[in-house]
């Protein structure tokens, strides 16, 4: 059986959650970590307490955002599937009153009233494509399409810990000023690379994201470098 063509080859999946996930993953342990192991090194401890820093601020970090990611997504999911059903209710028990909503829905679009009416009155003799239609109009979601919450959280999980991990690496090779700028320096091209992953993704100007992203990174790290020097805090 010959397959149908995509009559839209430019268009890429944004949905069930995995590209937020790890764009969100990625940035966030990046920019979180590299301003901890900053403003940890500012305050002038060791090598060692800042690589315990950056290795612990990693792991909580994408434990934190794997477990926040899977109760977030499943409680949206939950809430979905219950004004689904109630949907469904409705559907089964007042199908004039859907069949005039759809009918209006449909009217909105551009259709003439006639054939709003037709096209409603053909949906809803289907109560399953009825349901998708009706959650599709009134709510912006496809039933069949929902993100998976043990999916965003893994993802979550390693894409956080890959970017809270990279500003790391110096403090295992070197220590002091070398150690700190290297780390910012990772941080700022992560950052860019992320941001002009994002303006490209967008069709945006991938120059203007890239220095937001950087732009941010860079805030973080001196205000967390600031309070590490104003405290000025040695650990032994």
């Amino acid at each position: 059986m010959a397959r149908t063509r995509d009559p839209h080859p430019g268009h890429r999946s944004v949905s069930g959650g995995l590209a937020r996930a790890a764009i969100f993953g990625i940035s966030d342990g990046l920019v979180s970590n590299v301003s901890l192991v900053i403003g940890i090194a500012g305050g002038g401890v060791s090598t060692s307490i800042v690589r315990l820093a950056g290795l612990a601020g990693a792991v909580a970090g994408a434990a934190s955002m794997a477990a926040g990611e899977w109760v977030s997504v499943s409680a949206q999911n939950e809430l979905i599937q219950r004004e689904v059903e109630m949907e469904r209710r409705e559907i089964i028990n007042n199908p004039e009153f859907e069949t005039l909503e759809l009918a209006a829905f449909y009217e909105g679009h551009g259709m003439s009233k006639e054939q709003a009416a037709s096209a409603a009155q053909e949906v809803m003799s289907k109560p399953e494509l009825a349901l998708i239609v009706h959650a599709r109009e009134e709510f912006g979601i496809d039933v069949d399409d929902l993100a998976s919450p043990p999916r965003v959280a893994v993802v979550s999980f390693i894409c956080f810990i890959v970017g809270a991990l990279l500003p790391v690496l110096p403090w295992y090779v070197g220590s002091g000023a070398a150690a700190k700028t290297a780390s910012v320096l990772i941080g700022v091209f992560v950052a860019a690379i992320v941001g002009g992953f994002i303006g490209k993704s967008a069709e945006r100007s991938i120059a203007r994201t890239s220095l937001r992203q950087v732009l941010i990174l860079l805030v973080a790290c001196g205000v967390t470098y600031s309070i590490g020097l104003l405290l000025n805090t040695t650990v032994t």
